[in-house]
């Protein structure tokens, strides 16, 4: 996995991208090597909303191109809720490349030869 960490609005330290990586390194084991993960940070400069903080990710796969977005008032936070929710995405995507139904599916002929 290529992780590209962003920043719009926030200056990504050294820490926050440890951070990032560290909690993003479990899908990265379910993922193809090549595969590239973009994960921006920004902060909304609105006092009105309450969860300034927002990560936002996409993963470009072979096949669908995985996003997913989250917003906390802690930037860690987002990042957390971000990680669960690409794990899932993940998961799901993993699982439809295994089984494919459309290839499991029985022929009309194969019935009629079995009776």
């Amino acid at each position: 996995m290529r992780l590209q960490v962003k920043g719009k609005n926030v200056e990504v330290t050294p820490s926050m991208r440890e951070y990032a990586e560290r909690k993003l390194a479990k899908i990265g084991k379910q993922l193809a090597e090549q595969t590239q993960v973009e994960l921006e940070l920004s902060e909304q400069r609105n006092p009105s909303i309450a969860a300034s903080h927002v990560a936002e990710a996409t993963i470009f796969t072979k096949g669908p191109t995985l996003r997913a977005r989250e917003a906390s008032p802690d930037m860690k936070a987002s990042i957390d809720q971000l990680a669960e929710k690409l794990e899932r995405q993940v998961k799901r995507y993993r699982e439809r490349r295994i089984m494919e139904p459309r290839r499991h599916a029985d022929h009309n002929g194969d019935d009629a030869a079995a009776s």
